[in-house]
C-alpha cells in the first residue's frame, strides 16, 4: 500500500527539480514558428498541434496531396499532453482491454484487430519518415502490488487469451526476476505496447508536414469558430483562417464548441524523472528490456526507462481544479512531486539515493468512458475528437484517421464502430461536478486501502458506465 501523505524525505528529494517536461527540455527542440499574420483560406484547417492534430494533417496530406492545409497551435508544438505524457504507445484503442470489453464486448475482436494494425502502421510510418524518437516495441507490464490485484490480473489474462491476445501472466517470483521490486505480487505482460520519446515524435511529424507543404502556425490561439456557409472560419487574433473542412483537436483545453463542455474535464497528472542510473543501479533492478510498467491500483503509477537510462515515474494523483480549468500554475504541485518520490522509493528501495532532475504536470482530457469520442459540427464541415483520458499516444493516430473518414463522409470499418458512433455520458455542471469528482476520488482511495472493495457509490458509477481514476 502506497502512502498518501508525502514525507519530509519526499519533499527534500524534489526541492531542486526543473519544472519542465523532460521531453521538451531538449536542445533538439525546433525554434518557434511564426503566428498567423494575415487572413488565410485553405482546404483543411487543423486546430491543435498535438498528436491528433499532427496525425490528422499528415494523413490528410498523404491522401490529398493537392489540398492546402494549415495547422493552428495556441502555444508550441507538443506543449500540451503530447509533450507531457509518459511515452507509452498502447495498441489499445479503448483505454485498456478491460475497459473496452466492458463497454463494447460485441466489437472487441474488431477493436483489438484495429488497434494492432494501428500500432504496426505507426511504427512503419515512423520508420518510413526516418523520425528518430526512440520508438521501441518493448511491451507493458501491469503489476499487482496487492494479492487481490494479482487475482484480478489472472482473470484478465484468461479473458485476453479467449480473444486471442498473446498476453503472459507472471507470478511474483517471475516478475521480480525480471524487474526487482519487493512490492510485486504478480504481473500481466502485454507485448503490444511501445515506448517513445513523444516530443521528438511530434517534432518529426511536424518536420514532415512542412516538407509536404503544410503550414504550421504557433502562438496562434483560436478564439472563435464560425460557420459561414461553404467555409468554417477560425478567428486568430485580428485574422480569420477559413477552411472547407476543420479537424478540432484541442484535447483538455477549453473547447471551442459548447457541446463539449460537459463531456470532458481537465484532470492534472504529475511526473518525475530521475538522473541517469549508474550501471550498478540498473543492475540492482534488472529491467533489461525497458518495458513500460503500470501498477493495478485505482490510483495507479506508470513508469519506464528512457533512452539515456533514467526512470520516468508518474501518476497516482489526479487533480481537478473546477472552474479554474487549465492554467500554467497547475503544472507544478510540490505535494504530488513529494508523494511520487516516496512511492518511487517504496517501489525500488535499492534506488533510495537516486535523485530527480525533472518534475512536471499536465492536463488530461478525461471523459466518463475513458476513451476517445467523435462528433460533427457546422453541418459536417467540422469534426472533433476528444476524451482520450491519458492513453492517447497510440489511439491519436486511429482517432485522426477516423476523423478524416467522418469529415469526408466515408463509411468505413472505423466509422461503423459503436465506439465511434456513440458519446460518453456527460459530467454534471458545477458545483455538482466538483462534488462528484471529489467524492469519487475519496471512494477510489478507500477501495485501494480495502483490497479493492468498491462502495455503493462506485458500484453505482460502474452500473451507469461512468468512470474516473488517476
Amino acid at each position: 500500500m502506497f502512502t498518501a501523505t508525502p514525507s519530509h524525505n519526499g519533499y527534500s528529494k524534489t526541492q531542486s527539480l526543473l519544472h519542465e517536461s523532460f521531453w521538451l527540455d531538449n536542445p533538439e527542440r525546433p525554434s518557434a514558428k511564426s503566428p498567423v499574420n494575415q487572413d488565410i483560406e485553405v482546404d483543411l484547417v487543423v486546430i491543435g498541434a498535438g498528436f491528433t492534430g499532427l496525425w490528422s494533417a499528415l494523413e490528410a496530406a498523404i491522401e490529398n496531396p493537392n489540398w492546402k492545409i494549415v495547422v493552428l497551435e495556441g502555444d508550441r508544438i507538443a506543449c500540451g499532453a503530447t509533450g507531457r505524457n509518459g511515452g507509452f504507445v498502447s495498441a489499445s484503442l479503448t483505454h485498456g482491454f478491460s475497459n473496452g470489453l466492458s463497454r463494447w464486448p460485441e466489437e472487441m475482436t474488431e477493436l483489438l484487430r484495429m488497434g494492432s494494425q494501428n500500432l504496426e502502421e505507426m511504427g512503419d510510418r515512423i520508420s518510413q519518415l526516418d523520425i528518430k524518437c526512440d520508438w521501441l516495441v518493448s511491451g507493458e507490464i501491469d503489476v499487482a502490488t496487492q494479492e487481490y490485484q494479482a487475482d484480478e490480473l489472472q482473470q484478465v489474462h484468461s479473458e485476453m487469451n479467449k480473444l486471442g491476445v498473446s498476453a503472459q501472466y507472471f507470478t511474483a517470483e517471475e516478475i521480480r526476476a525480471r524487474i526487482d521490486s519487493p512490492i510485486y505480487q504478480g504481473a500481466l505482460f502485454d507485448p503490444q505496447v511501445a515506448v517513445v520519446d513523444p516530443a521528438r515524435l511530434a517534432w518529426g511529424l511536424a518536420r514532415e508536414l512542412e516538407r509536404m507543404g503544410v503550414k504550421i502556425f504557433e502562438h496562434s490561439k483560436v478564439i472563435e469558430l464560425q460557420d459561414s456557409g461553404t467555409l468554417v472560419r477560425a478567428k486568430v487574433g485580428a485574422h480569420w483562417v477559413s477552411g472547407r473542412l476543420v479537424v478540432l483537436a484541442t484535447n483538455a483545453y477549453p473547447p471551442l464548441l459548447k457541446r463539449l463542455k460537459h463531456l470532458i474535464v481537465p484532470v492534472y497528472d504529475y511526473v518525475l524523472v530521475t538522473e541517469p542510473l549508474t550501471s550498478e543501479q540498473r543492475k540492482s533492478i534488472g529491467w533489461l528490456n525497458r518495458e513500460g510498467v503500470g501498477d493495478s491500483g485505482n490510483q495507479f503509477h506508470y513508469y519506464r526507462i528512457t533512452e539515456d537510462g533514467r526512470i520516468l515515474f508518474g501518476g497516482y494523483d489526479a487533480h481537478y481544479h473546477g472552474k479554474a480549468g487549465v492554467k500554467p500554475e497547475f503544472d507544478t504541485d510540490p505535494d504530488s512531486f513529494a508523494r511520487l518520490a516516496d512511492h518511487f522509493v517504496q517501489t525500488f528501495p535499492q534506488l533510495a539515493e537516486v535523485n530527480f532532475t525533472h518534475g512536471w504536470g499536465g492536463a488530461i482530457d478525461t471523459c466518463s468512458r475513458f476513451s476517445a469520442f467523435w462528433g460533427k459540427a457546422h453541418g459536417g464541415k467540422t469534426v472533433y475528437v476528444a476524451g482520450f483520458t491519458g492513453l492517447g499516444v497510440g489511439a491519436s493516430r486511429f482517432a485522426a484517421l477516423t476523423s478524416l473518414d467522418l469529415l469526408q463522409g466515408r463509411e468505413t470499418p472505423r466509422t461503423k464502430l459503436r465506439m465511434v458512433r456513440t458519446k460518453p455520458l456527460p459530467f454534471p455542471p458545477e458545483p455538482f461536478r466538483s462534488w462528484v469528482i471529489a467524492w469519487t476520488t475519496k471512494s477510489l482511495q478507500k477501495a485501494d486501502r480495502e483490497n479493492g472493495k468498491r462502495n455503493l457509490w462506485l458500484r453505482l458509477l460502474d452500473s451507469l458506465g461512468l468512470g474516473f481514476d488517476s
